[in-house]
């Protein structure tokens, strides 16, 4: 059984999978690292430099390969869940749970994020608060349709969601 983690960039996806993985004695790993690891460079310069149907088609192949992976919690790219093969290998693999955050606090997270401006591109020429409510607007369906476990990650810490999230999961 592999688990994965889905939601908007800042949600807490990798934040929830070390601690998760911890409890439940297995291996956690962000499928974004393993891309930019196998490209040799960010997200941000495959979006610049190659264009971004060339990321999704590195990211479907990163994820194919964790996926096949047993004991493994995958912290997924916000967009990981746009490909209809990958939902559906999410979804046979095992539990996928969907971190849900308000779109203030995402942008709180996202903004106070070091990392946002040197590894992630914009996704739309909108300002943040903006991007945030269109993306997940159009994301949504995709993050419901792939979700087996939901939870509300807005004011609560790694552990708070690790907790709801492992008593969750099916034994």
């Amino acid at each position: 059984m592999t688990i994965t983690i889905i939601g908007y960039r800042g949600s807490g996806k990798t934040s929830l999978a070390n601690p998760l993985a911890k409890k439940l004695g297995w291996n956690a790993i962000d499928s974004d690292d393993v891309i930019e690891e196998e490209a040799g460079k960010s997200i941000r310069e495959i979006f610049e430099d190659d264009g971004e149907p060339h990321f999704r088609k590195l990211e479907k192949e990163v994820m194919k390969k964790l996926l096949e992976q047993e004991n493994l919690i995958i912290a997924a790219g916000g967009g990981a869940i746009l490909d209809e093969e990958t939902r559906n290998l999410m979804k046979k693999s095992g539990p996928v749970i969907w971190l849900q955050a308000s779109v203030e606090e995402l942008s709180v997270r996202i903004s106070g994020d070091s990392q946002t401006n040197s590894r992630r591109p914009d996704l739309t020429p909108l300002g943040i608060q903006a991007e945030i409510e269109k993306v997940l607007k159009d994301r949504e369906p995709f993050y419901q349709g792939a979700a087996t476990i939901i939870i509300d990650t807005t004011e609560k810490n790694s552990e708070e969601i690790a907790l709801e999230a492992y008593q969750q999961i099916p034994s």
